[in-house]
């Protein structure tokens, strides 16, 4: 699949030992522990641009930044401005005005959504992110979406951090290139509880996309794992 003029994609998560990214309640709860965390900084200190969906940033206390000056730093030795992009991403429009990541403006805060949104829903999503794209009629499409951040905003490392759909999307049109995951000692269960990748899923295991593992490291209890696409 050709993947010239579009971001590299690196995927983030912390998920439970039957593959949940998040109890029942679909509210994040921080489970990955302290290295996890520190991971999670690293890869952002990487990247051009943090994305998450609505959902993860309504329910969550989430802001998408680089955390503290030593990451800030890290940053800028990367060759990277001090603060990354943010992009949150809705394919209807709603997000929650008051939600945590508009509280603070360090940097540009990019919404991603589809011709699903009302113009009234539009109208609001710019008063509050610098810039609202619709990529889509009746979905978002991402190849055009991630096109066009590498085009506009010069988006060259993107982290994605879920939740579930939003990660099954970009999945499922073949956009993502490494996979993170922190492998937890912890069962969920629970038929509403997240997964890593949450939507309709493939009808057959020919339509998998296929990874290879290409690190592991344990930590005290927990598994840290990198995959890359095949």
């Amino acid at each position: 699949m050709n993947r010239r003029g579009l971001p590299f994609v690196l995927l983030n998560a912390a998920i439970s030992a039957d593959g949940k990214i998040a109890p029942a309640t679909r509210r994040f709860e921080a489970f990955g522990g302290a290295r996890d965390l520190e991971h999670l900084l690293e890869l952002r200190a990487t990247a051009d641009a943090v994305m998450a969906g609505a959902r993860t940033v309504d329910l969550n206390r989430v802001n998408l930044g680089p955390g503290p000056l030593k990451y800030r730093r890290r940053r800028l030795r990367h060759g990277l401005g001090e603060y990354n992009l943010r992009v949150i991403v809705s394919g209807s429009g709603t997000i929650d005005p008051d939600a945590e990541i508009f509280r603070r403006r360090f940097s540009p805060i990019i919404i991603l959504t589809s011709g699903r949104a009302s113009e009234r829903k539009l109208r609001l999503l710019r008063t509050l992110a610098d810039e609202v794209k619709v990529c889509g009629a009746t979905a978002i499409d991402f190849r055009a979406a991630l096109r066009w951040l590498r085009d506009k905003w010069k988006v060259k490392r993107l982290l994605c951090e879920g939740g579930g759909e939003l990660n099954a999307a970009l999945f499922k049109a073949g956009l993502v290139d490494e996979v993170h995951l922190t492998l937890c000692p912890l069962i969920f269960g629970g038929r509403s509880a997240p997964t890593l990748a949450d939507g309709e899923g493939v009808q057959r295991i020919s339509q998998a996309t296929r990874l290879c593992l290409a690190s592991m490291k344990r930590e005290a209890n927990r598994l840290f794992l990198i995959y890359r696409r095949v």
